[in-house]
């Protein structure tokens, strides 16, 4: 079956075929997708015209299920999964697969020439599965990633975001596609995003510690802050508002981002109907939340923890983002559960009530920079944000 690529998507997939094919290029290339860009379909399309075996890793159940599925539809022909958690492990001509099911059986693989990466940000080129597999195989390597960075702590440098490009040891070394976040709002590829920075009275961002490597907040001060402040009844404030708005359409699904178990709790309490989703939700009990929020009958969910990637729902308009965070990578790929265009969709509403959107900006602002001789960066309004000292 063919199908119409955006021109964006096409022009990426000629560029890998391109990248792959050429027997002079050693190294393993990047493309840089933002979150609702439609990797899964430049994926199918360069597995499709490389005619050879392709090793494609997904790095969850939900997303392999997501990028095979595509795959069937442009080509259903010599395709099969090999992952343990979805019960096939099947190697075909282009095969699908998890790494933890992968790692332990790399024999297996030794005949595949390419390897397709989603989410190649979760590469950690120093140590770890995907490290250990790509040096027992002989194979060309590209990565796709709407985040293409990683947090590095140094007790002599300190930490930083560094592009992954830019990592020494690195897998990736080359960006050989990117696309604005920016161009593809305006191409209206991406659903328009409203942004309500809404701190409750006495937030002081000052009493938050950061941990002891530099990465985020620790624990015990953002706790210590959410009951001076009484944090938890402010939230089911304004989640309270957003179901019942004075004024405009009420929401259609509303998914709130917390830390912690307890504000999380602290909804189900005030807010009938709430759902709770987090890591140690059993996987069927999960999906059944997810398909009744879909459906409209559950009316909220907060997440603790999860959801970040893979949770593909074009129609949800409303995201709360309940936690402070110093993660870029995470405040983009939560706003990014928002950003997927929908007919019943006129604009997503991000409501920030721990300061992100003065410390990180609107996603539309994010753009990758080519400083020169492979030096990307990501800078927001004029700031770098990768590749400098936190």
């Amino acid at each position: 079956m063919e199908i119409q690529l955006r021109d964006y998507q096409k022009a990426a997939s000629d560029k890998a075929v391109a990248f792959l094919l050429n027997p002079r290029i050693k190294h393993n290339g990047l493309i840089v997708i933002p979150t609702g860009g439609g990797k899964s379909w430049i994926i199918a399309d360069i597995a499709n015209r490389v005619n050879d075996n392709v090793l494609i890793f997904c790095p969850s159940r939900e997303i392999l299920i997501q990028n095979y599925e595509k795959m069937q539809k442009i080509c259903p022909f010599d395709c099969s999964v090999y992952s343990a958690s979805l019960g096939q492990k099947q190697i075909a001509k282009i095969t699908f697969a998890t790494i933890g099911s992968a790692i332990n059986h790399k024999e297996l693989f030794n005949h595949f020439k390419y390897v397709l990466v989603d989410e190649a940000h979760l590469c950690n080129p120093k140590e770890g599965m995907y490290k250990e597999f790509f040096q027992s195989m002989r194979c060309k390597i590209i990565g796709l990633s709407a985040t293409p960075y990683r947090l590095s702590s140094s007790r002599d440098f300190g930490s930083m975001l560094k592009f992954i490009t830019r990592t020494r040891p690195c897998i990736f070394s080359e960006v050989i596609y990117q696309v604005q976040i920016s161009t593809l709002l305006d191409m209206g590829y991406l659903a328009k995003l409203d942004y309500y920075a809404m701190n409750p009275i006495g937030w002081n961002e000052l009493n938050l510690k950061v941990n002891t490597n530099g990465t985020d907040y620790t624990d015990k001060s953002v706790i210590r802050e959410y009951e001076r402040i009484d944090f938890y009844g402010f939230l089911v404030h304004i989640v309270q508002r957003l179901m019942n708005p004075k004024s405009g359409v009420r929401r259609k699904g509303i998914l709130v981002f917390t830390r912690f178990l307890k504000e999380a709790e602290r909804l189900t309490w005030s807010i009938p109907g709430t759902a709770i989703v987090s890591g140690e939700t059993p996987k069927k009990e999960r999906e059944r939340v997810l398909e009744a929020f879909k459906a409209g009958e559950i009316p909220v969910v907060a997440n603790v923890g999860v959801l970040t990637t893979g949770f593909d729902y074009p129609e949800l308009d409303t995201i709360v983002m309940a936690r402070p965070t110093m993660s870029l990578a995470l405040w983009y790929q939560i706003v990014g559960r928002a950003i997927r265009p929908h007919p019943n969709k006129e604009a997503g509403w991000v409501v920030d009530l721990c300061g992100n959107i003065k410390r990180f900006g609107e996603v539309k602002d994010l753009r990758l920079v080519d400083g020169g001789n492979g030096k990307w960066a990501v800078y927001s309004n004029n700031r770098q944000l990768t590749n400098v000292r936190f």
